[in-house]
């Protein structure tokens, strides 16, 4: 595996509040990898460590294999959307990234090109203000991209964006990937971390919690059935059947969430009909990032009290 990015025991302390703690992890190079967290958990300062933007309080960290004490060594490689972009609002798209292309000494073809990368063509002549969020957005990761970056490093780019912006910015993340594109991306919406990454870095309380696939997460996570009666009125019944043959279950808006592999739901369909309970639905639970997540941070917050 190629590492994009290393950190090992990576801390940042602001006066007696600890943001970040002992960070460790490594992120492949290629792959769309979502960083998330609960708020203030530490991802941002996380980011701005990397980027250079302030420093460790201790530990380290290396991007493409240079240490992040020294970020003119790799920030040529580096693209990064940080919060809101901040451009000029009476000039069009285009004319606010040919102002950057000129300063950075990049051609005005490679304005065309992230423009068409980020499907803002056929509004490029339009004045930045009359953008929307979701535009604005998708323009600020076009200037993030303007040097044709190996790391494209974003910080909540969903923020504030409406069904129709979280899709395009989903799909623009999918192919951003798909073209080799290193993407690290924080992000509070986990159905569409789910949707657009390969890799996850969930971190609480500054602290690592869980690297890897979200795969892996997942299928670390015990099988469930949903069981929904006929009749609400015989739910009752089903959670104690299952309780009867030393299955844990729980009744969730109006089903019965049982601990079991799918396997069990044979017998437990056979148990309900010798009890007089008609299923009208019985399947395996659905898979959720968000779900495991909750539990997960849930966990590490018990055992840091």
């Amino acid at each position: 595996m190629t590492v994009a990015v290393s950190v090992e025991g990576l801390t940042k302390d602001f006066g007696s509040f600890r943001a970040v703690d002992d960070l460790t992890f490594d992120l492949p190079q290629g792959d769309v990898i979502g960083f998330v967290g609960p708020n203030g958990a530490g991802k941002s300062t996380t980011i701005r460590m990397l980027l250079g933007l302030i420093r460790p309080t201790s530990g380290s960290g290396r991007v493409f294999g240079d240490p992040i004490s020294n970020p003119p060594a790799y920030m040529d490689r580096v693209g990064a959307l940080v919060e809101s972009p901040t451009l000029y609002p009476q000039l069009s798209g285009y004319r606010n990234l040919l102002v950057l292309a000129l300063l950075s000494g990049l051609s005005e073809t490679r304005v065309d090109e992230v423009l068409d990368i980020v499907g803002l063509t056929d509004r490029a002549q339009d004045r930045y203000s009359d953008y929307s969020l979701g535009m604005k957005q998708r323009l600020g990761i076009a200037a993030a991209l303007l040097q044709d970056p190996d790391l494209l490093i974003l910080d909540e780019p969903t923020n504030g964006l409406d069904p129709a912006g979280t899709v395009e910015m989903r799909n623009l993340l999918r192919g951003l990937g798909a073209a080799g594109t290193t993407v690290m991306v924080s992000s509070h919406l986990l159905s569409e971390i789910q949707a657009a990454c390969d890799r996850l870095v969930v971190i609480q309380n500054g602290r690592l919690v869980f690297t890897g696939t979200i795969d892996e997460l997942l299928g670390s996570r015990q099988d469930r059935i949903v069981a929904v009666p006929e009749y609400p009125s015989d739910l009752p019944a089903v959670l104690t059947i299952a309780a009867g043959a030393g299955r844990e279950a729980a009744e969730i808006d109006g089903a019965a969430r049982i601990l079991a592999p799918i396997e069990w739901a044979a017998d437990l369909n056979r148990l309900a009909t010798a009890a007089g309970v008609t299923l009208r639905e019985l399947r395996p639970d659905a898979v959720d990032l968000e779900e495991a997540f909750l539990e997960m941070t849930e966990t590490q917050g018990r055992s840091d009290t």
